[in-house]
């Protein structure tokens, strides 16, 4: 059985456009953050709530491209086919944030300098596997498992999803996998009405909490999103990339509902959000009509440029994190141009990167995993 011969399938050109519009939404998110005192004041608030869409969107697309040629493939070969599409982006995206490690010493990180090269190496060779570091081997001070690049946490998880699905839950029938959302379902709402921040934030630290709220948020969207794609039949819909995007713009840019005695509204609207408005647009995405060549143009390129924004913007968001740091009490308005000048510098890295690196390491893989 010769897994590589296995052909792509037409893409959902829309989908593929959302998911470039909600990777813009991540790094605004991430951009906007450093300079907002709590969870009520960010610009782009609900900006997190992405990376369920980007869980959402993989378990519809990995089940519309997988789930009816597994007598073609074997779980190596799915597997082989992930890690040449998802990991020399990771790869690339830890090589760079240890690039600039050192670069980033400042007013939130002033240790950095003291970190001996050894772990720096260390930590940027775990990170190649999304393997998280422990605590102890934390070498910037934000408790993440992955300190060189932010973003690995989602990456992680991503892989556990795609594994679970490879190794079994693709064999649930329709049934078996309705019960299984639903019950995913409701342990994301319970995780969101009863979070002590008022949000499912979270997911990016190696302890029992950050653990539990990842694989919370992972498991109801990837596997909603590969139950969407058996049983959801798309019909024609016009207008439907600028009206998803201006929904997912909503979505996300909405202000915190409620306040510090009624946390659980909140919560309450994002896992609405998650649960019910997210597979409502990627029902009508998957429903959508491309309309001429502009539009066909913008969805390619954002699709194209989605994950390789998602993987290496971050390492030019410590580098703004680290000025916004040194410039403490700056305002909104004041950081405008430096955050605009970054925003335009992750995306000609990310096509850089994209064009450059990315695709022809993969062309490359192709040709070697044969």
């Amino acid at each position: 059985m010769d897994n590589n011969n296995l052909k792509t399938k037409p893409h959902y050109l829309i989908l593929d456009g959302l998911r470039g519009v909600a990777a813009v939404i991540v790094v605004f998110f991430h951009l906007a953050e450093p300079l907002s005192s709590n969870h009520f004041n960010n610009v782009v608030n609900h900006g997190y709530l992405a990376v369920d869409f980007f869980f959402l969107l993989s378990g519809f697309v990995i089940g519309y491209a997988y789930d009816d040629r597994w007598n073609k493939l074997t779980v190596g070969g799915f597997l082989r086919r992930r890690l040449e599409r998802l990991q020399p982006l990771v790869i690339l995206g830890m090589t760079l944030g240890a690039i600039g490690f050192y670069y980033t010493d400042s007013t939130i990180w002033p240790l950095i300098h003291t970190v001996p090269l050894w772990k720096l190496l260390i930590v940027m060779l775990i990170g190649y596997t999304l393997i998280p570091i422990p605590l102890s081997m934390d070498i910037r001070g934000w408790q993440e498992m992955h300190p060189l690049n932010s973003v690995g946490w989602s990456l992680f998880f991503e892989y556990i999803a795609n594994i679970l699905y490879a190794i079994g839950l693709r064999k649930l029938s329709n049934k078996a996998l309705t019960i299984f959302v639903i019950l995913a379902g409701a342990l994301l709402v319970h995780l969101a009405v009863t979070s002590p921040n008022g949000d499912i934030a979270g997911g990016w630290t190696l302890n029992f909490e950050h653990m539990r709220i990842g694989i919370t948020r992972t498991l109801f969207p990837f596997f909603a999103g590969l139950l969407m794609s058996r049983v959801a039949k798309p019909t024609k819909i016009k207008n439907a990339f600028l009206w998803c995007s201006l929904l997912l713009i909503i979505v996300l840019f909405m202000p915190r509902i409620g306040n510090d005695d009624h946390l659980w509204m909140n919560g309450l609207y994002e896992a609405i959000c998650i649960i019910i408005i997210f597979p409502l647009i990627v029902y009508i995405g998957a429903s959508g009509i491309v309309h001429g060549k502009t539009e066909n143009k913008v969805c390619k390129f954002l699709g194209e440029l989605s994950y390789p924004l998602y993987m290496t913007h971050y390492v030019l968001v410590y580098f703004y994190v680290a000025w916004v740091s040194n410039h403490s009490g700056i305002t909104l308005t004041e950081a405008l141009p430096t955050a605009l000048l970054t925003f335009a510098g992750a995306v000609i890295l990310a096509y850089v990167s994209l064009k450059w690196y990315d695709e022809p390491i993969r062309a490359w893989l192709r040709k070697k995993l044969k």
